[in-house]
Formats: structure tokens, C-alpha cells, sequence
């Protein structure tokens, strides 16, 4: 069933494998329609809760959209629904309603009207089998498609996920079922992490990574073809090249930064038990304008979550400190703080053991021993040092049920519950 989650067993998990997909120009073109009445579905149904909410003040429920679509197939002026995968569409319709649910529990922002322009898939949750050759038949594709398989399928396979970038690459990626690998043994070694921009990452042993800056590279020749793309006349077939001139051009710049943090994060998981590292306010330092685009180009959440999800494979911890922790500031060897500390100080020396540091390394030897400090207490601070406002809850004070109440301003006040 669509939407269902399914249980996974202790030594199981979820595993995607991608592939480039090689489809031919008649199947290019009902690709096309896939991707456009599924995008269809997901922008009138949102239209469609909004409209609901503003007249009857109530969420339009998923089993009330899937009933609309039904009826809406029948409809002469909507029978081209009929031509593509009647589970891709209701994929959709799940898909805006996880989007609606992530969105009342304030971990997304709202939905947004999906545009052609930018990437398209849809979502194939059942159906697929694999023939000789390497053709995939999912429905409506009874003879197959052929795609790249350039490495073994493993596990059970449960959907597929056919898209196209804005390169006009396409693509399909299986999502599987598979046993938890145990290939990585335990090293006992611990390493902390300082994320940076003159250097992608410096460790707490010394070693540093250097930040090849892929988009400042080629950011002449990526304006070059922005601007001969802006002179191009509007829906001519020159501007369509200069498009895929500029597309290919970004595709290039991200391959080149994902299989930097690839290389990296496999290698740390690898080799170490325990990896700590910063959290970075990326938002405010992203709002200085001399530092914003380097900070884009360097992509710290993308190497984070690829290290966070490995390690969570090969069962290694990853542990992020408080956002204001003060590791650069203070001595990794007695513990005294420099609180006049610059931004270019690259080196210092701390007054109270004449110990020379260098600015990267020390604050990386602090943030491993917070680490150490975290996993031997057992706790983390899920905040990340971040304040978070109290909500309404129940609580007891002194053997007296009470509840949080919020009053104007950002005060809060405990009364007794009931009251």
C-alpha cells in the first residue's frame, strides 16, 4: 500500500541504488507525460487543501483527494490521466500530504508549486521487474527500459524513483531493503572535526583537507554562459542549448563537490569510532554577504549528513557540540580562554602555559574532548545550543499538577492545571 511504512528488522535498513537510466525518444516522451500529469496532480490538490482550508477552516484528508482523482479520471477533459501510472499519481498525492504533515509539525516549510523547470520525477511503489539485457519493465513500460547497471542490485526491492535533472540526464534509483553491513570493524580511535574555509576540514591529529572551491573555479566560465544564456531569445531553440550548456556546467561543479565528501567521510568512518564535531550557525553566517558564497560553495550540511548517515551504517557515532562553544578560543591544554581572540589570529599563544597553537588545530583537539565529555555522560545536547521556547505542557511542581501558559511578550507563568 502507498504511504504505509513497513517494519524493518534490527539488522536491517534502507539502501537507494542509483543508476543512469536510457530510455529511447517514444519512451522519452511518455516519461514526459509522467512527469507533467504528476506534477499536475501534486499543484491542483494543493490548490485544491487551500481553497478547503479557507472556506471550511479543515484540512482536505488524503482519502478525500484520492476519491476526488478518481472521479476526476472519469472527467472527459482530464482522460489523459489515463495514459500514465495510476500508482505514480496517487504516490503524489501522499507525497503533498507528508508534505502538509511536516509542515504542522514545524520541521518544513510550506508546500510549494512544483515547476517543469526545475528537477522531475515520479514514483513507481510497485510493479518492477527486471529483464535480460539490463531492462527494467515498470507499468506502462511493457517492453523495458535500459539502464546503466554499473554495480549489483542488492536486497529486496520495494519502489523505484525514475527522474530527470536539468541537464536532461535521466535517472532511476531502487529503494531496497538490505542487511546492515559489518565490514567496518571497531578501530577504538576518536577524532574531532573543525569545519572551515581556507581548509574544507582540519582533524584534532593535524591532518588538514583542502578546499578545492569548485564553484569559484569556475565561476568565469559559468558567467560567461549565464550571459550569453540571458541574450538568447525567449522559447528559441538556442536559448534551450545554452540552457543544457548551463545545466551540465552546475551538474559538474556539484559531482565534483559530492565525491570530495564522499572520499572524505567514507574514509573518517572508516577509520575512526568516534567522530565529534562542530554545529555551525549556518544561517547567520550565511546572512554576511562577503562570506555567503563561499560558504555555498563549501557545502558544510552536505558532507555532514553523508558522515552522519554512513556512520549510522557501520555503527559509528557521530556527535555534534553546542553551536557556541568556544573551541578556538580556548587552550587545548589547560583550559584557559583568549577572549580577545581575532578572526585572523591563525596562531596564538595561551598566557597561562605559553603553549603555541595553531587556531584550526586547537579548537579541533577541543571539539574531540567535548565529544569524549558528551559519549561519557550520555547525554547530548539536542539543542545544539540553540534556546527553545518552552510549549504547552503538563508538569508537576511540589506534588501540584501545573501547565506552561503563554502570555503576551514571550513570558511564561505556571499555574495550577485546570484553572
Amino acid at each position: 500500500m502507498i504511504g504505509k511504512s513497513q517494519e524493518l528488522k534490527e539488522n536491517e535498513m534502507h539502501k537507494a541504488f542509483k543508476f543512469r537510466l536510457l530510455p529511447t525518444k517514444e519512451q522519452e516522451v511518455l516519461l514526459a507525460k509522467h512527469f507533467g500529469c504528476v506534477r499536475f496532480i501534486y499543484n491542483h490538490f494543493l490548490s485544491e487543501k487551500q481553497k478547503h482550508y479557507i472556506e471550511n477552516e479543515t484540512t482536505l484528508k488524503f482519502n478525500e483527494c484520492q476519491n476526488m482523482l478518481i472521479k476526476q479520471k472519469k472527467d472527459e477533459g482530464y482522460t489523459w490521466l489515463t495514459e500514465v501510472n495510476a500508482q505514480s499519481l496517487v504516490s503524489a498525492l501522499f507525497n503533498l500530504e507528508k508534505s502538509y504533515t511536516n509542515f504542522f509539525r514545524k520541521q518544513c516549510k510550506f508546500p510549494k508549486y512544483k515547476s517543469k523547470k526545475n528537477k522531475n520525477s515520479f514514483n513507481v511503489p510497485q510493479g518492477i521487474i527486471f529483464k535480460e539485457n539490463n531492462l527494467v519493465q515498470i507499468p506502462k513500460f511493457k517492453e523495458g527500459i535500459s539502464f546503466n547497471k554499473h554495480r549489483e542490485l542488492k536486497g529486496n526491492i520495494k519502489s523505484a524513483t525514475i527522474s530527470k535533472n536539468p541537464s536532461g540526464k535521466y535517472y532511476i534509483s531502487f529503494l531496497s531493503v538490505v542487511e546492515k553491513p559489518n565490514n567496518y570493524k571497531k578501530t577504538g580511535k576518536k577524532i574531532g572535526i573543525d569545519l572551515g574555509l581556507k581548509d574544507f576540514i582540519v582533524t584534532s591529529d593535524g591532518s588538514r583537507y583542502s578546499n578545492p572551491k569548485f564553484l569559484k573555479k569556475n565561476e568565469v566560465k559559468l558567467k560567461r554562459k549565464q550571459r550569453h544564456f540571458s541574450r538568447k531569445q525567449k522559447d528559441s531553440k538556442r536559448k534551450e542549448k545554452q540552457r543544457l550548456k548551463v545545466a551540465k556546467l552546475y551538474e559538474k561543479i556539484t559531482n565534483s563537490r559530492n565525491n570530495q565528501h564522499h572520499q572524505i567521510s567514507s574514509f573518517l568512518v572508516k577509520n575512526y569510532d568516534l567522530i565529534a564535531l562542530e554545529s555551525l550557525n549556518v544561517k547567520g553566517m550565511m546572512a554576511n554577504h562577503k562570506l555567503a558564497q563561499a560558504i555555498g560553495d563549501v557545502a558544510w550540511s552536505g558532507f555532514v549528513s553523508k558522515l552522519e548517515y554512513k556512520a549510522k551504517w557501520y555503527g559509528k557515532e557521530v556527535i555534534r557540540i553546542e553551536t557556541f562553544f568556544p573551541s578556538s578560543k580556548t587552550c587545548s591544554c589547560c583550559g584557559h580562554q583568549k577572549s580577545n581572540l581575532k578572526l585572523d589570529d591563525r596562531e596564538w599563544t595561551c598566557s597561562q602555559c605559553n603553549t603555541i597553537h595553531d587556531r584550526d588545530v586547537n579548537a579541533a583537539k577541543n571539539i574531540l574532548q567535548r565529544g569524549i565529555t558528551i559519549q561519557s555522560s550520555g547525554t547530548d545536547d539536542y539543542r545544539h545550543g540553540v534556546k527553545v521556547r518552552p510549549k504547552m505542557a503538563k508538569s508537576v511542581v511540589k506534588g501540584i499538577d501545573c501547565e506552561v501558559s503563554k502570555k503576551k511578550g514571550r513570558k511564561y507563568t505556571l499555574k495550577p492545571a485546570g484553572l
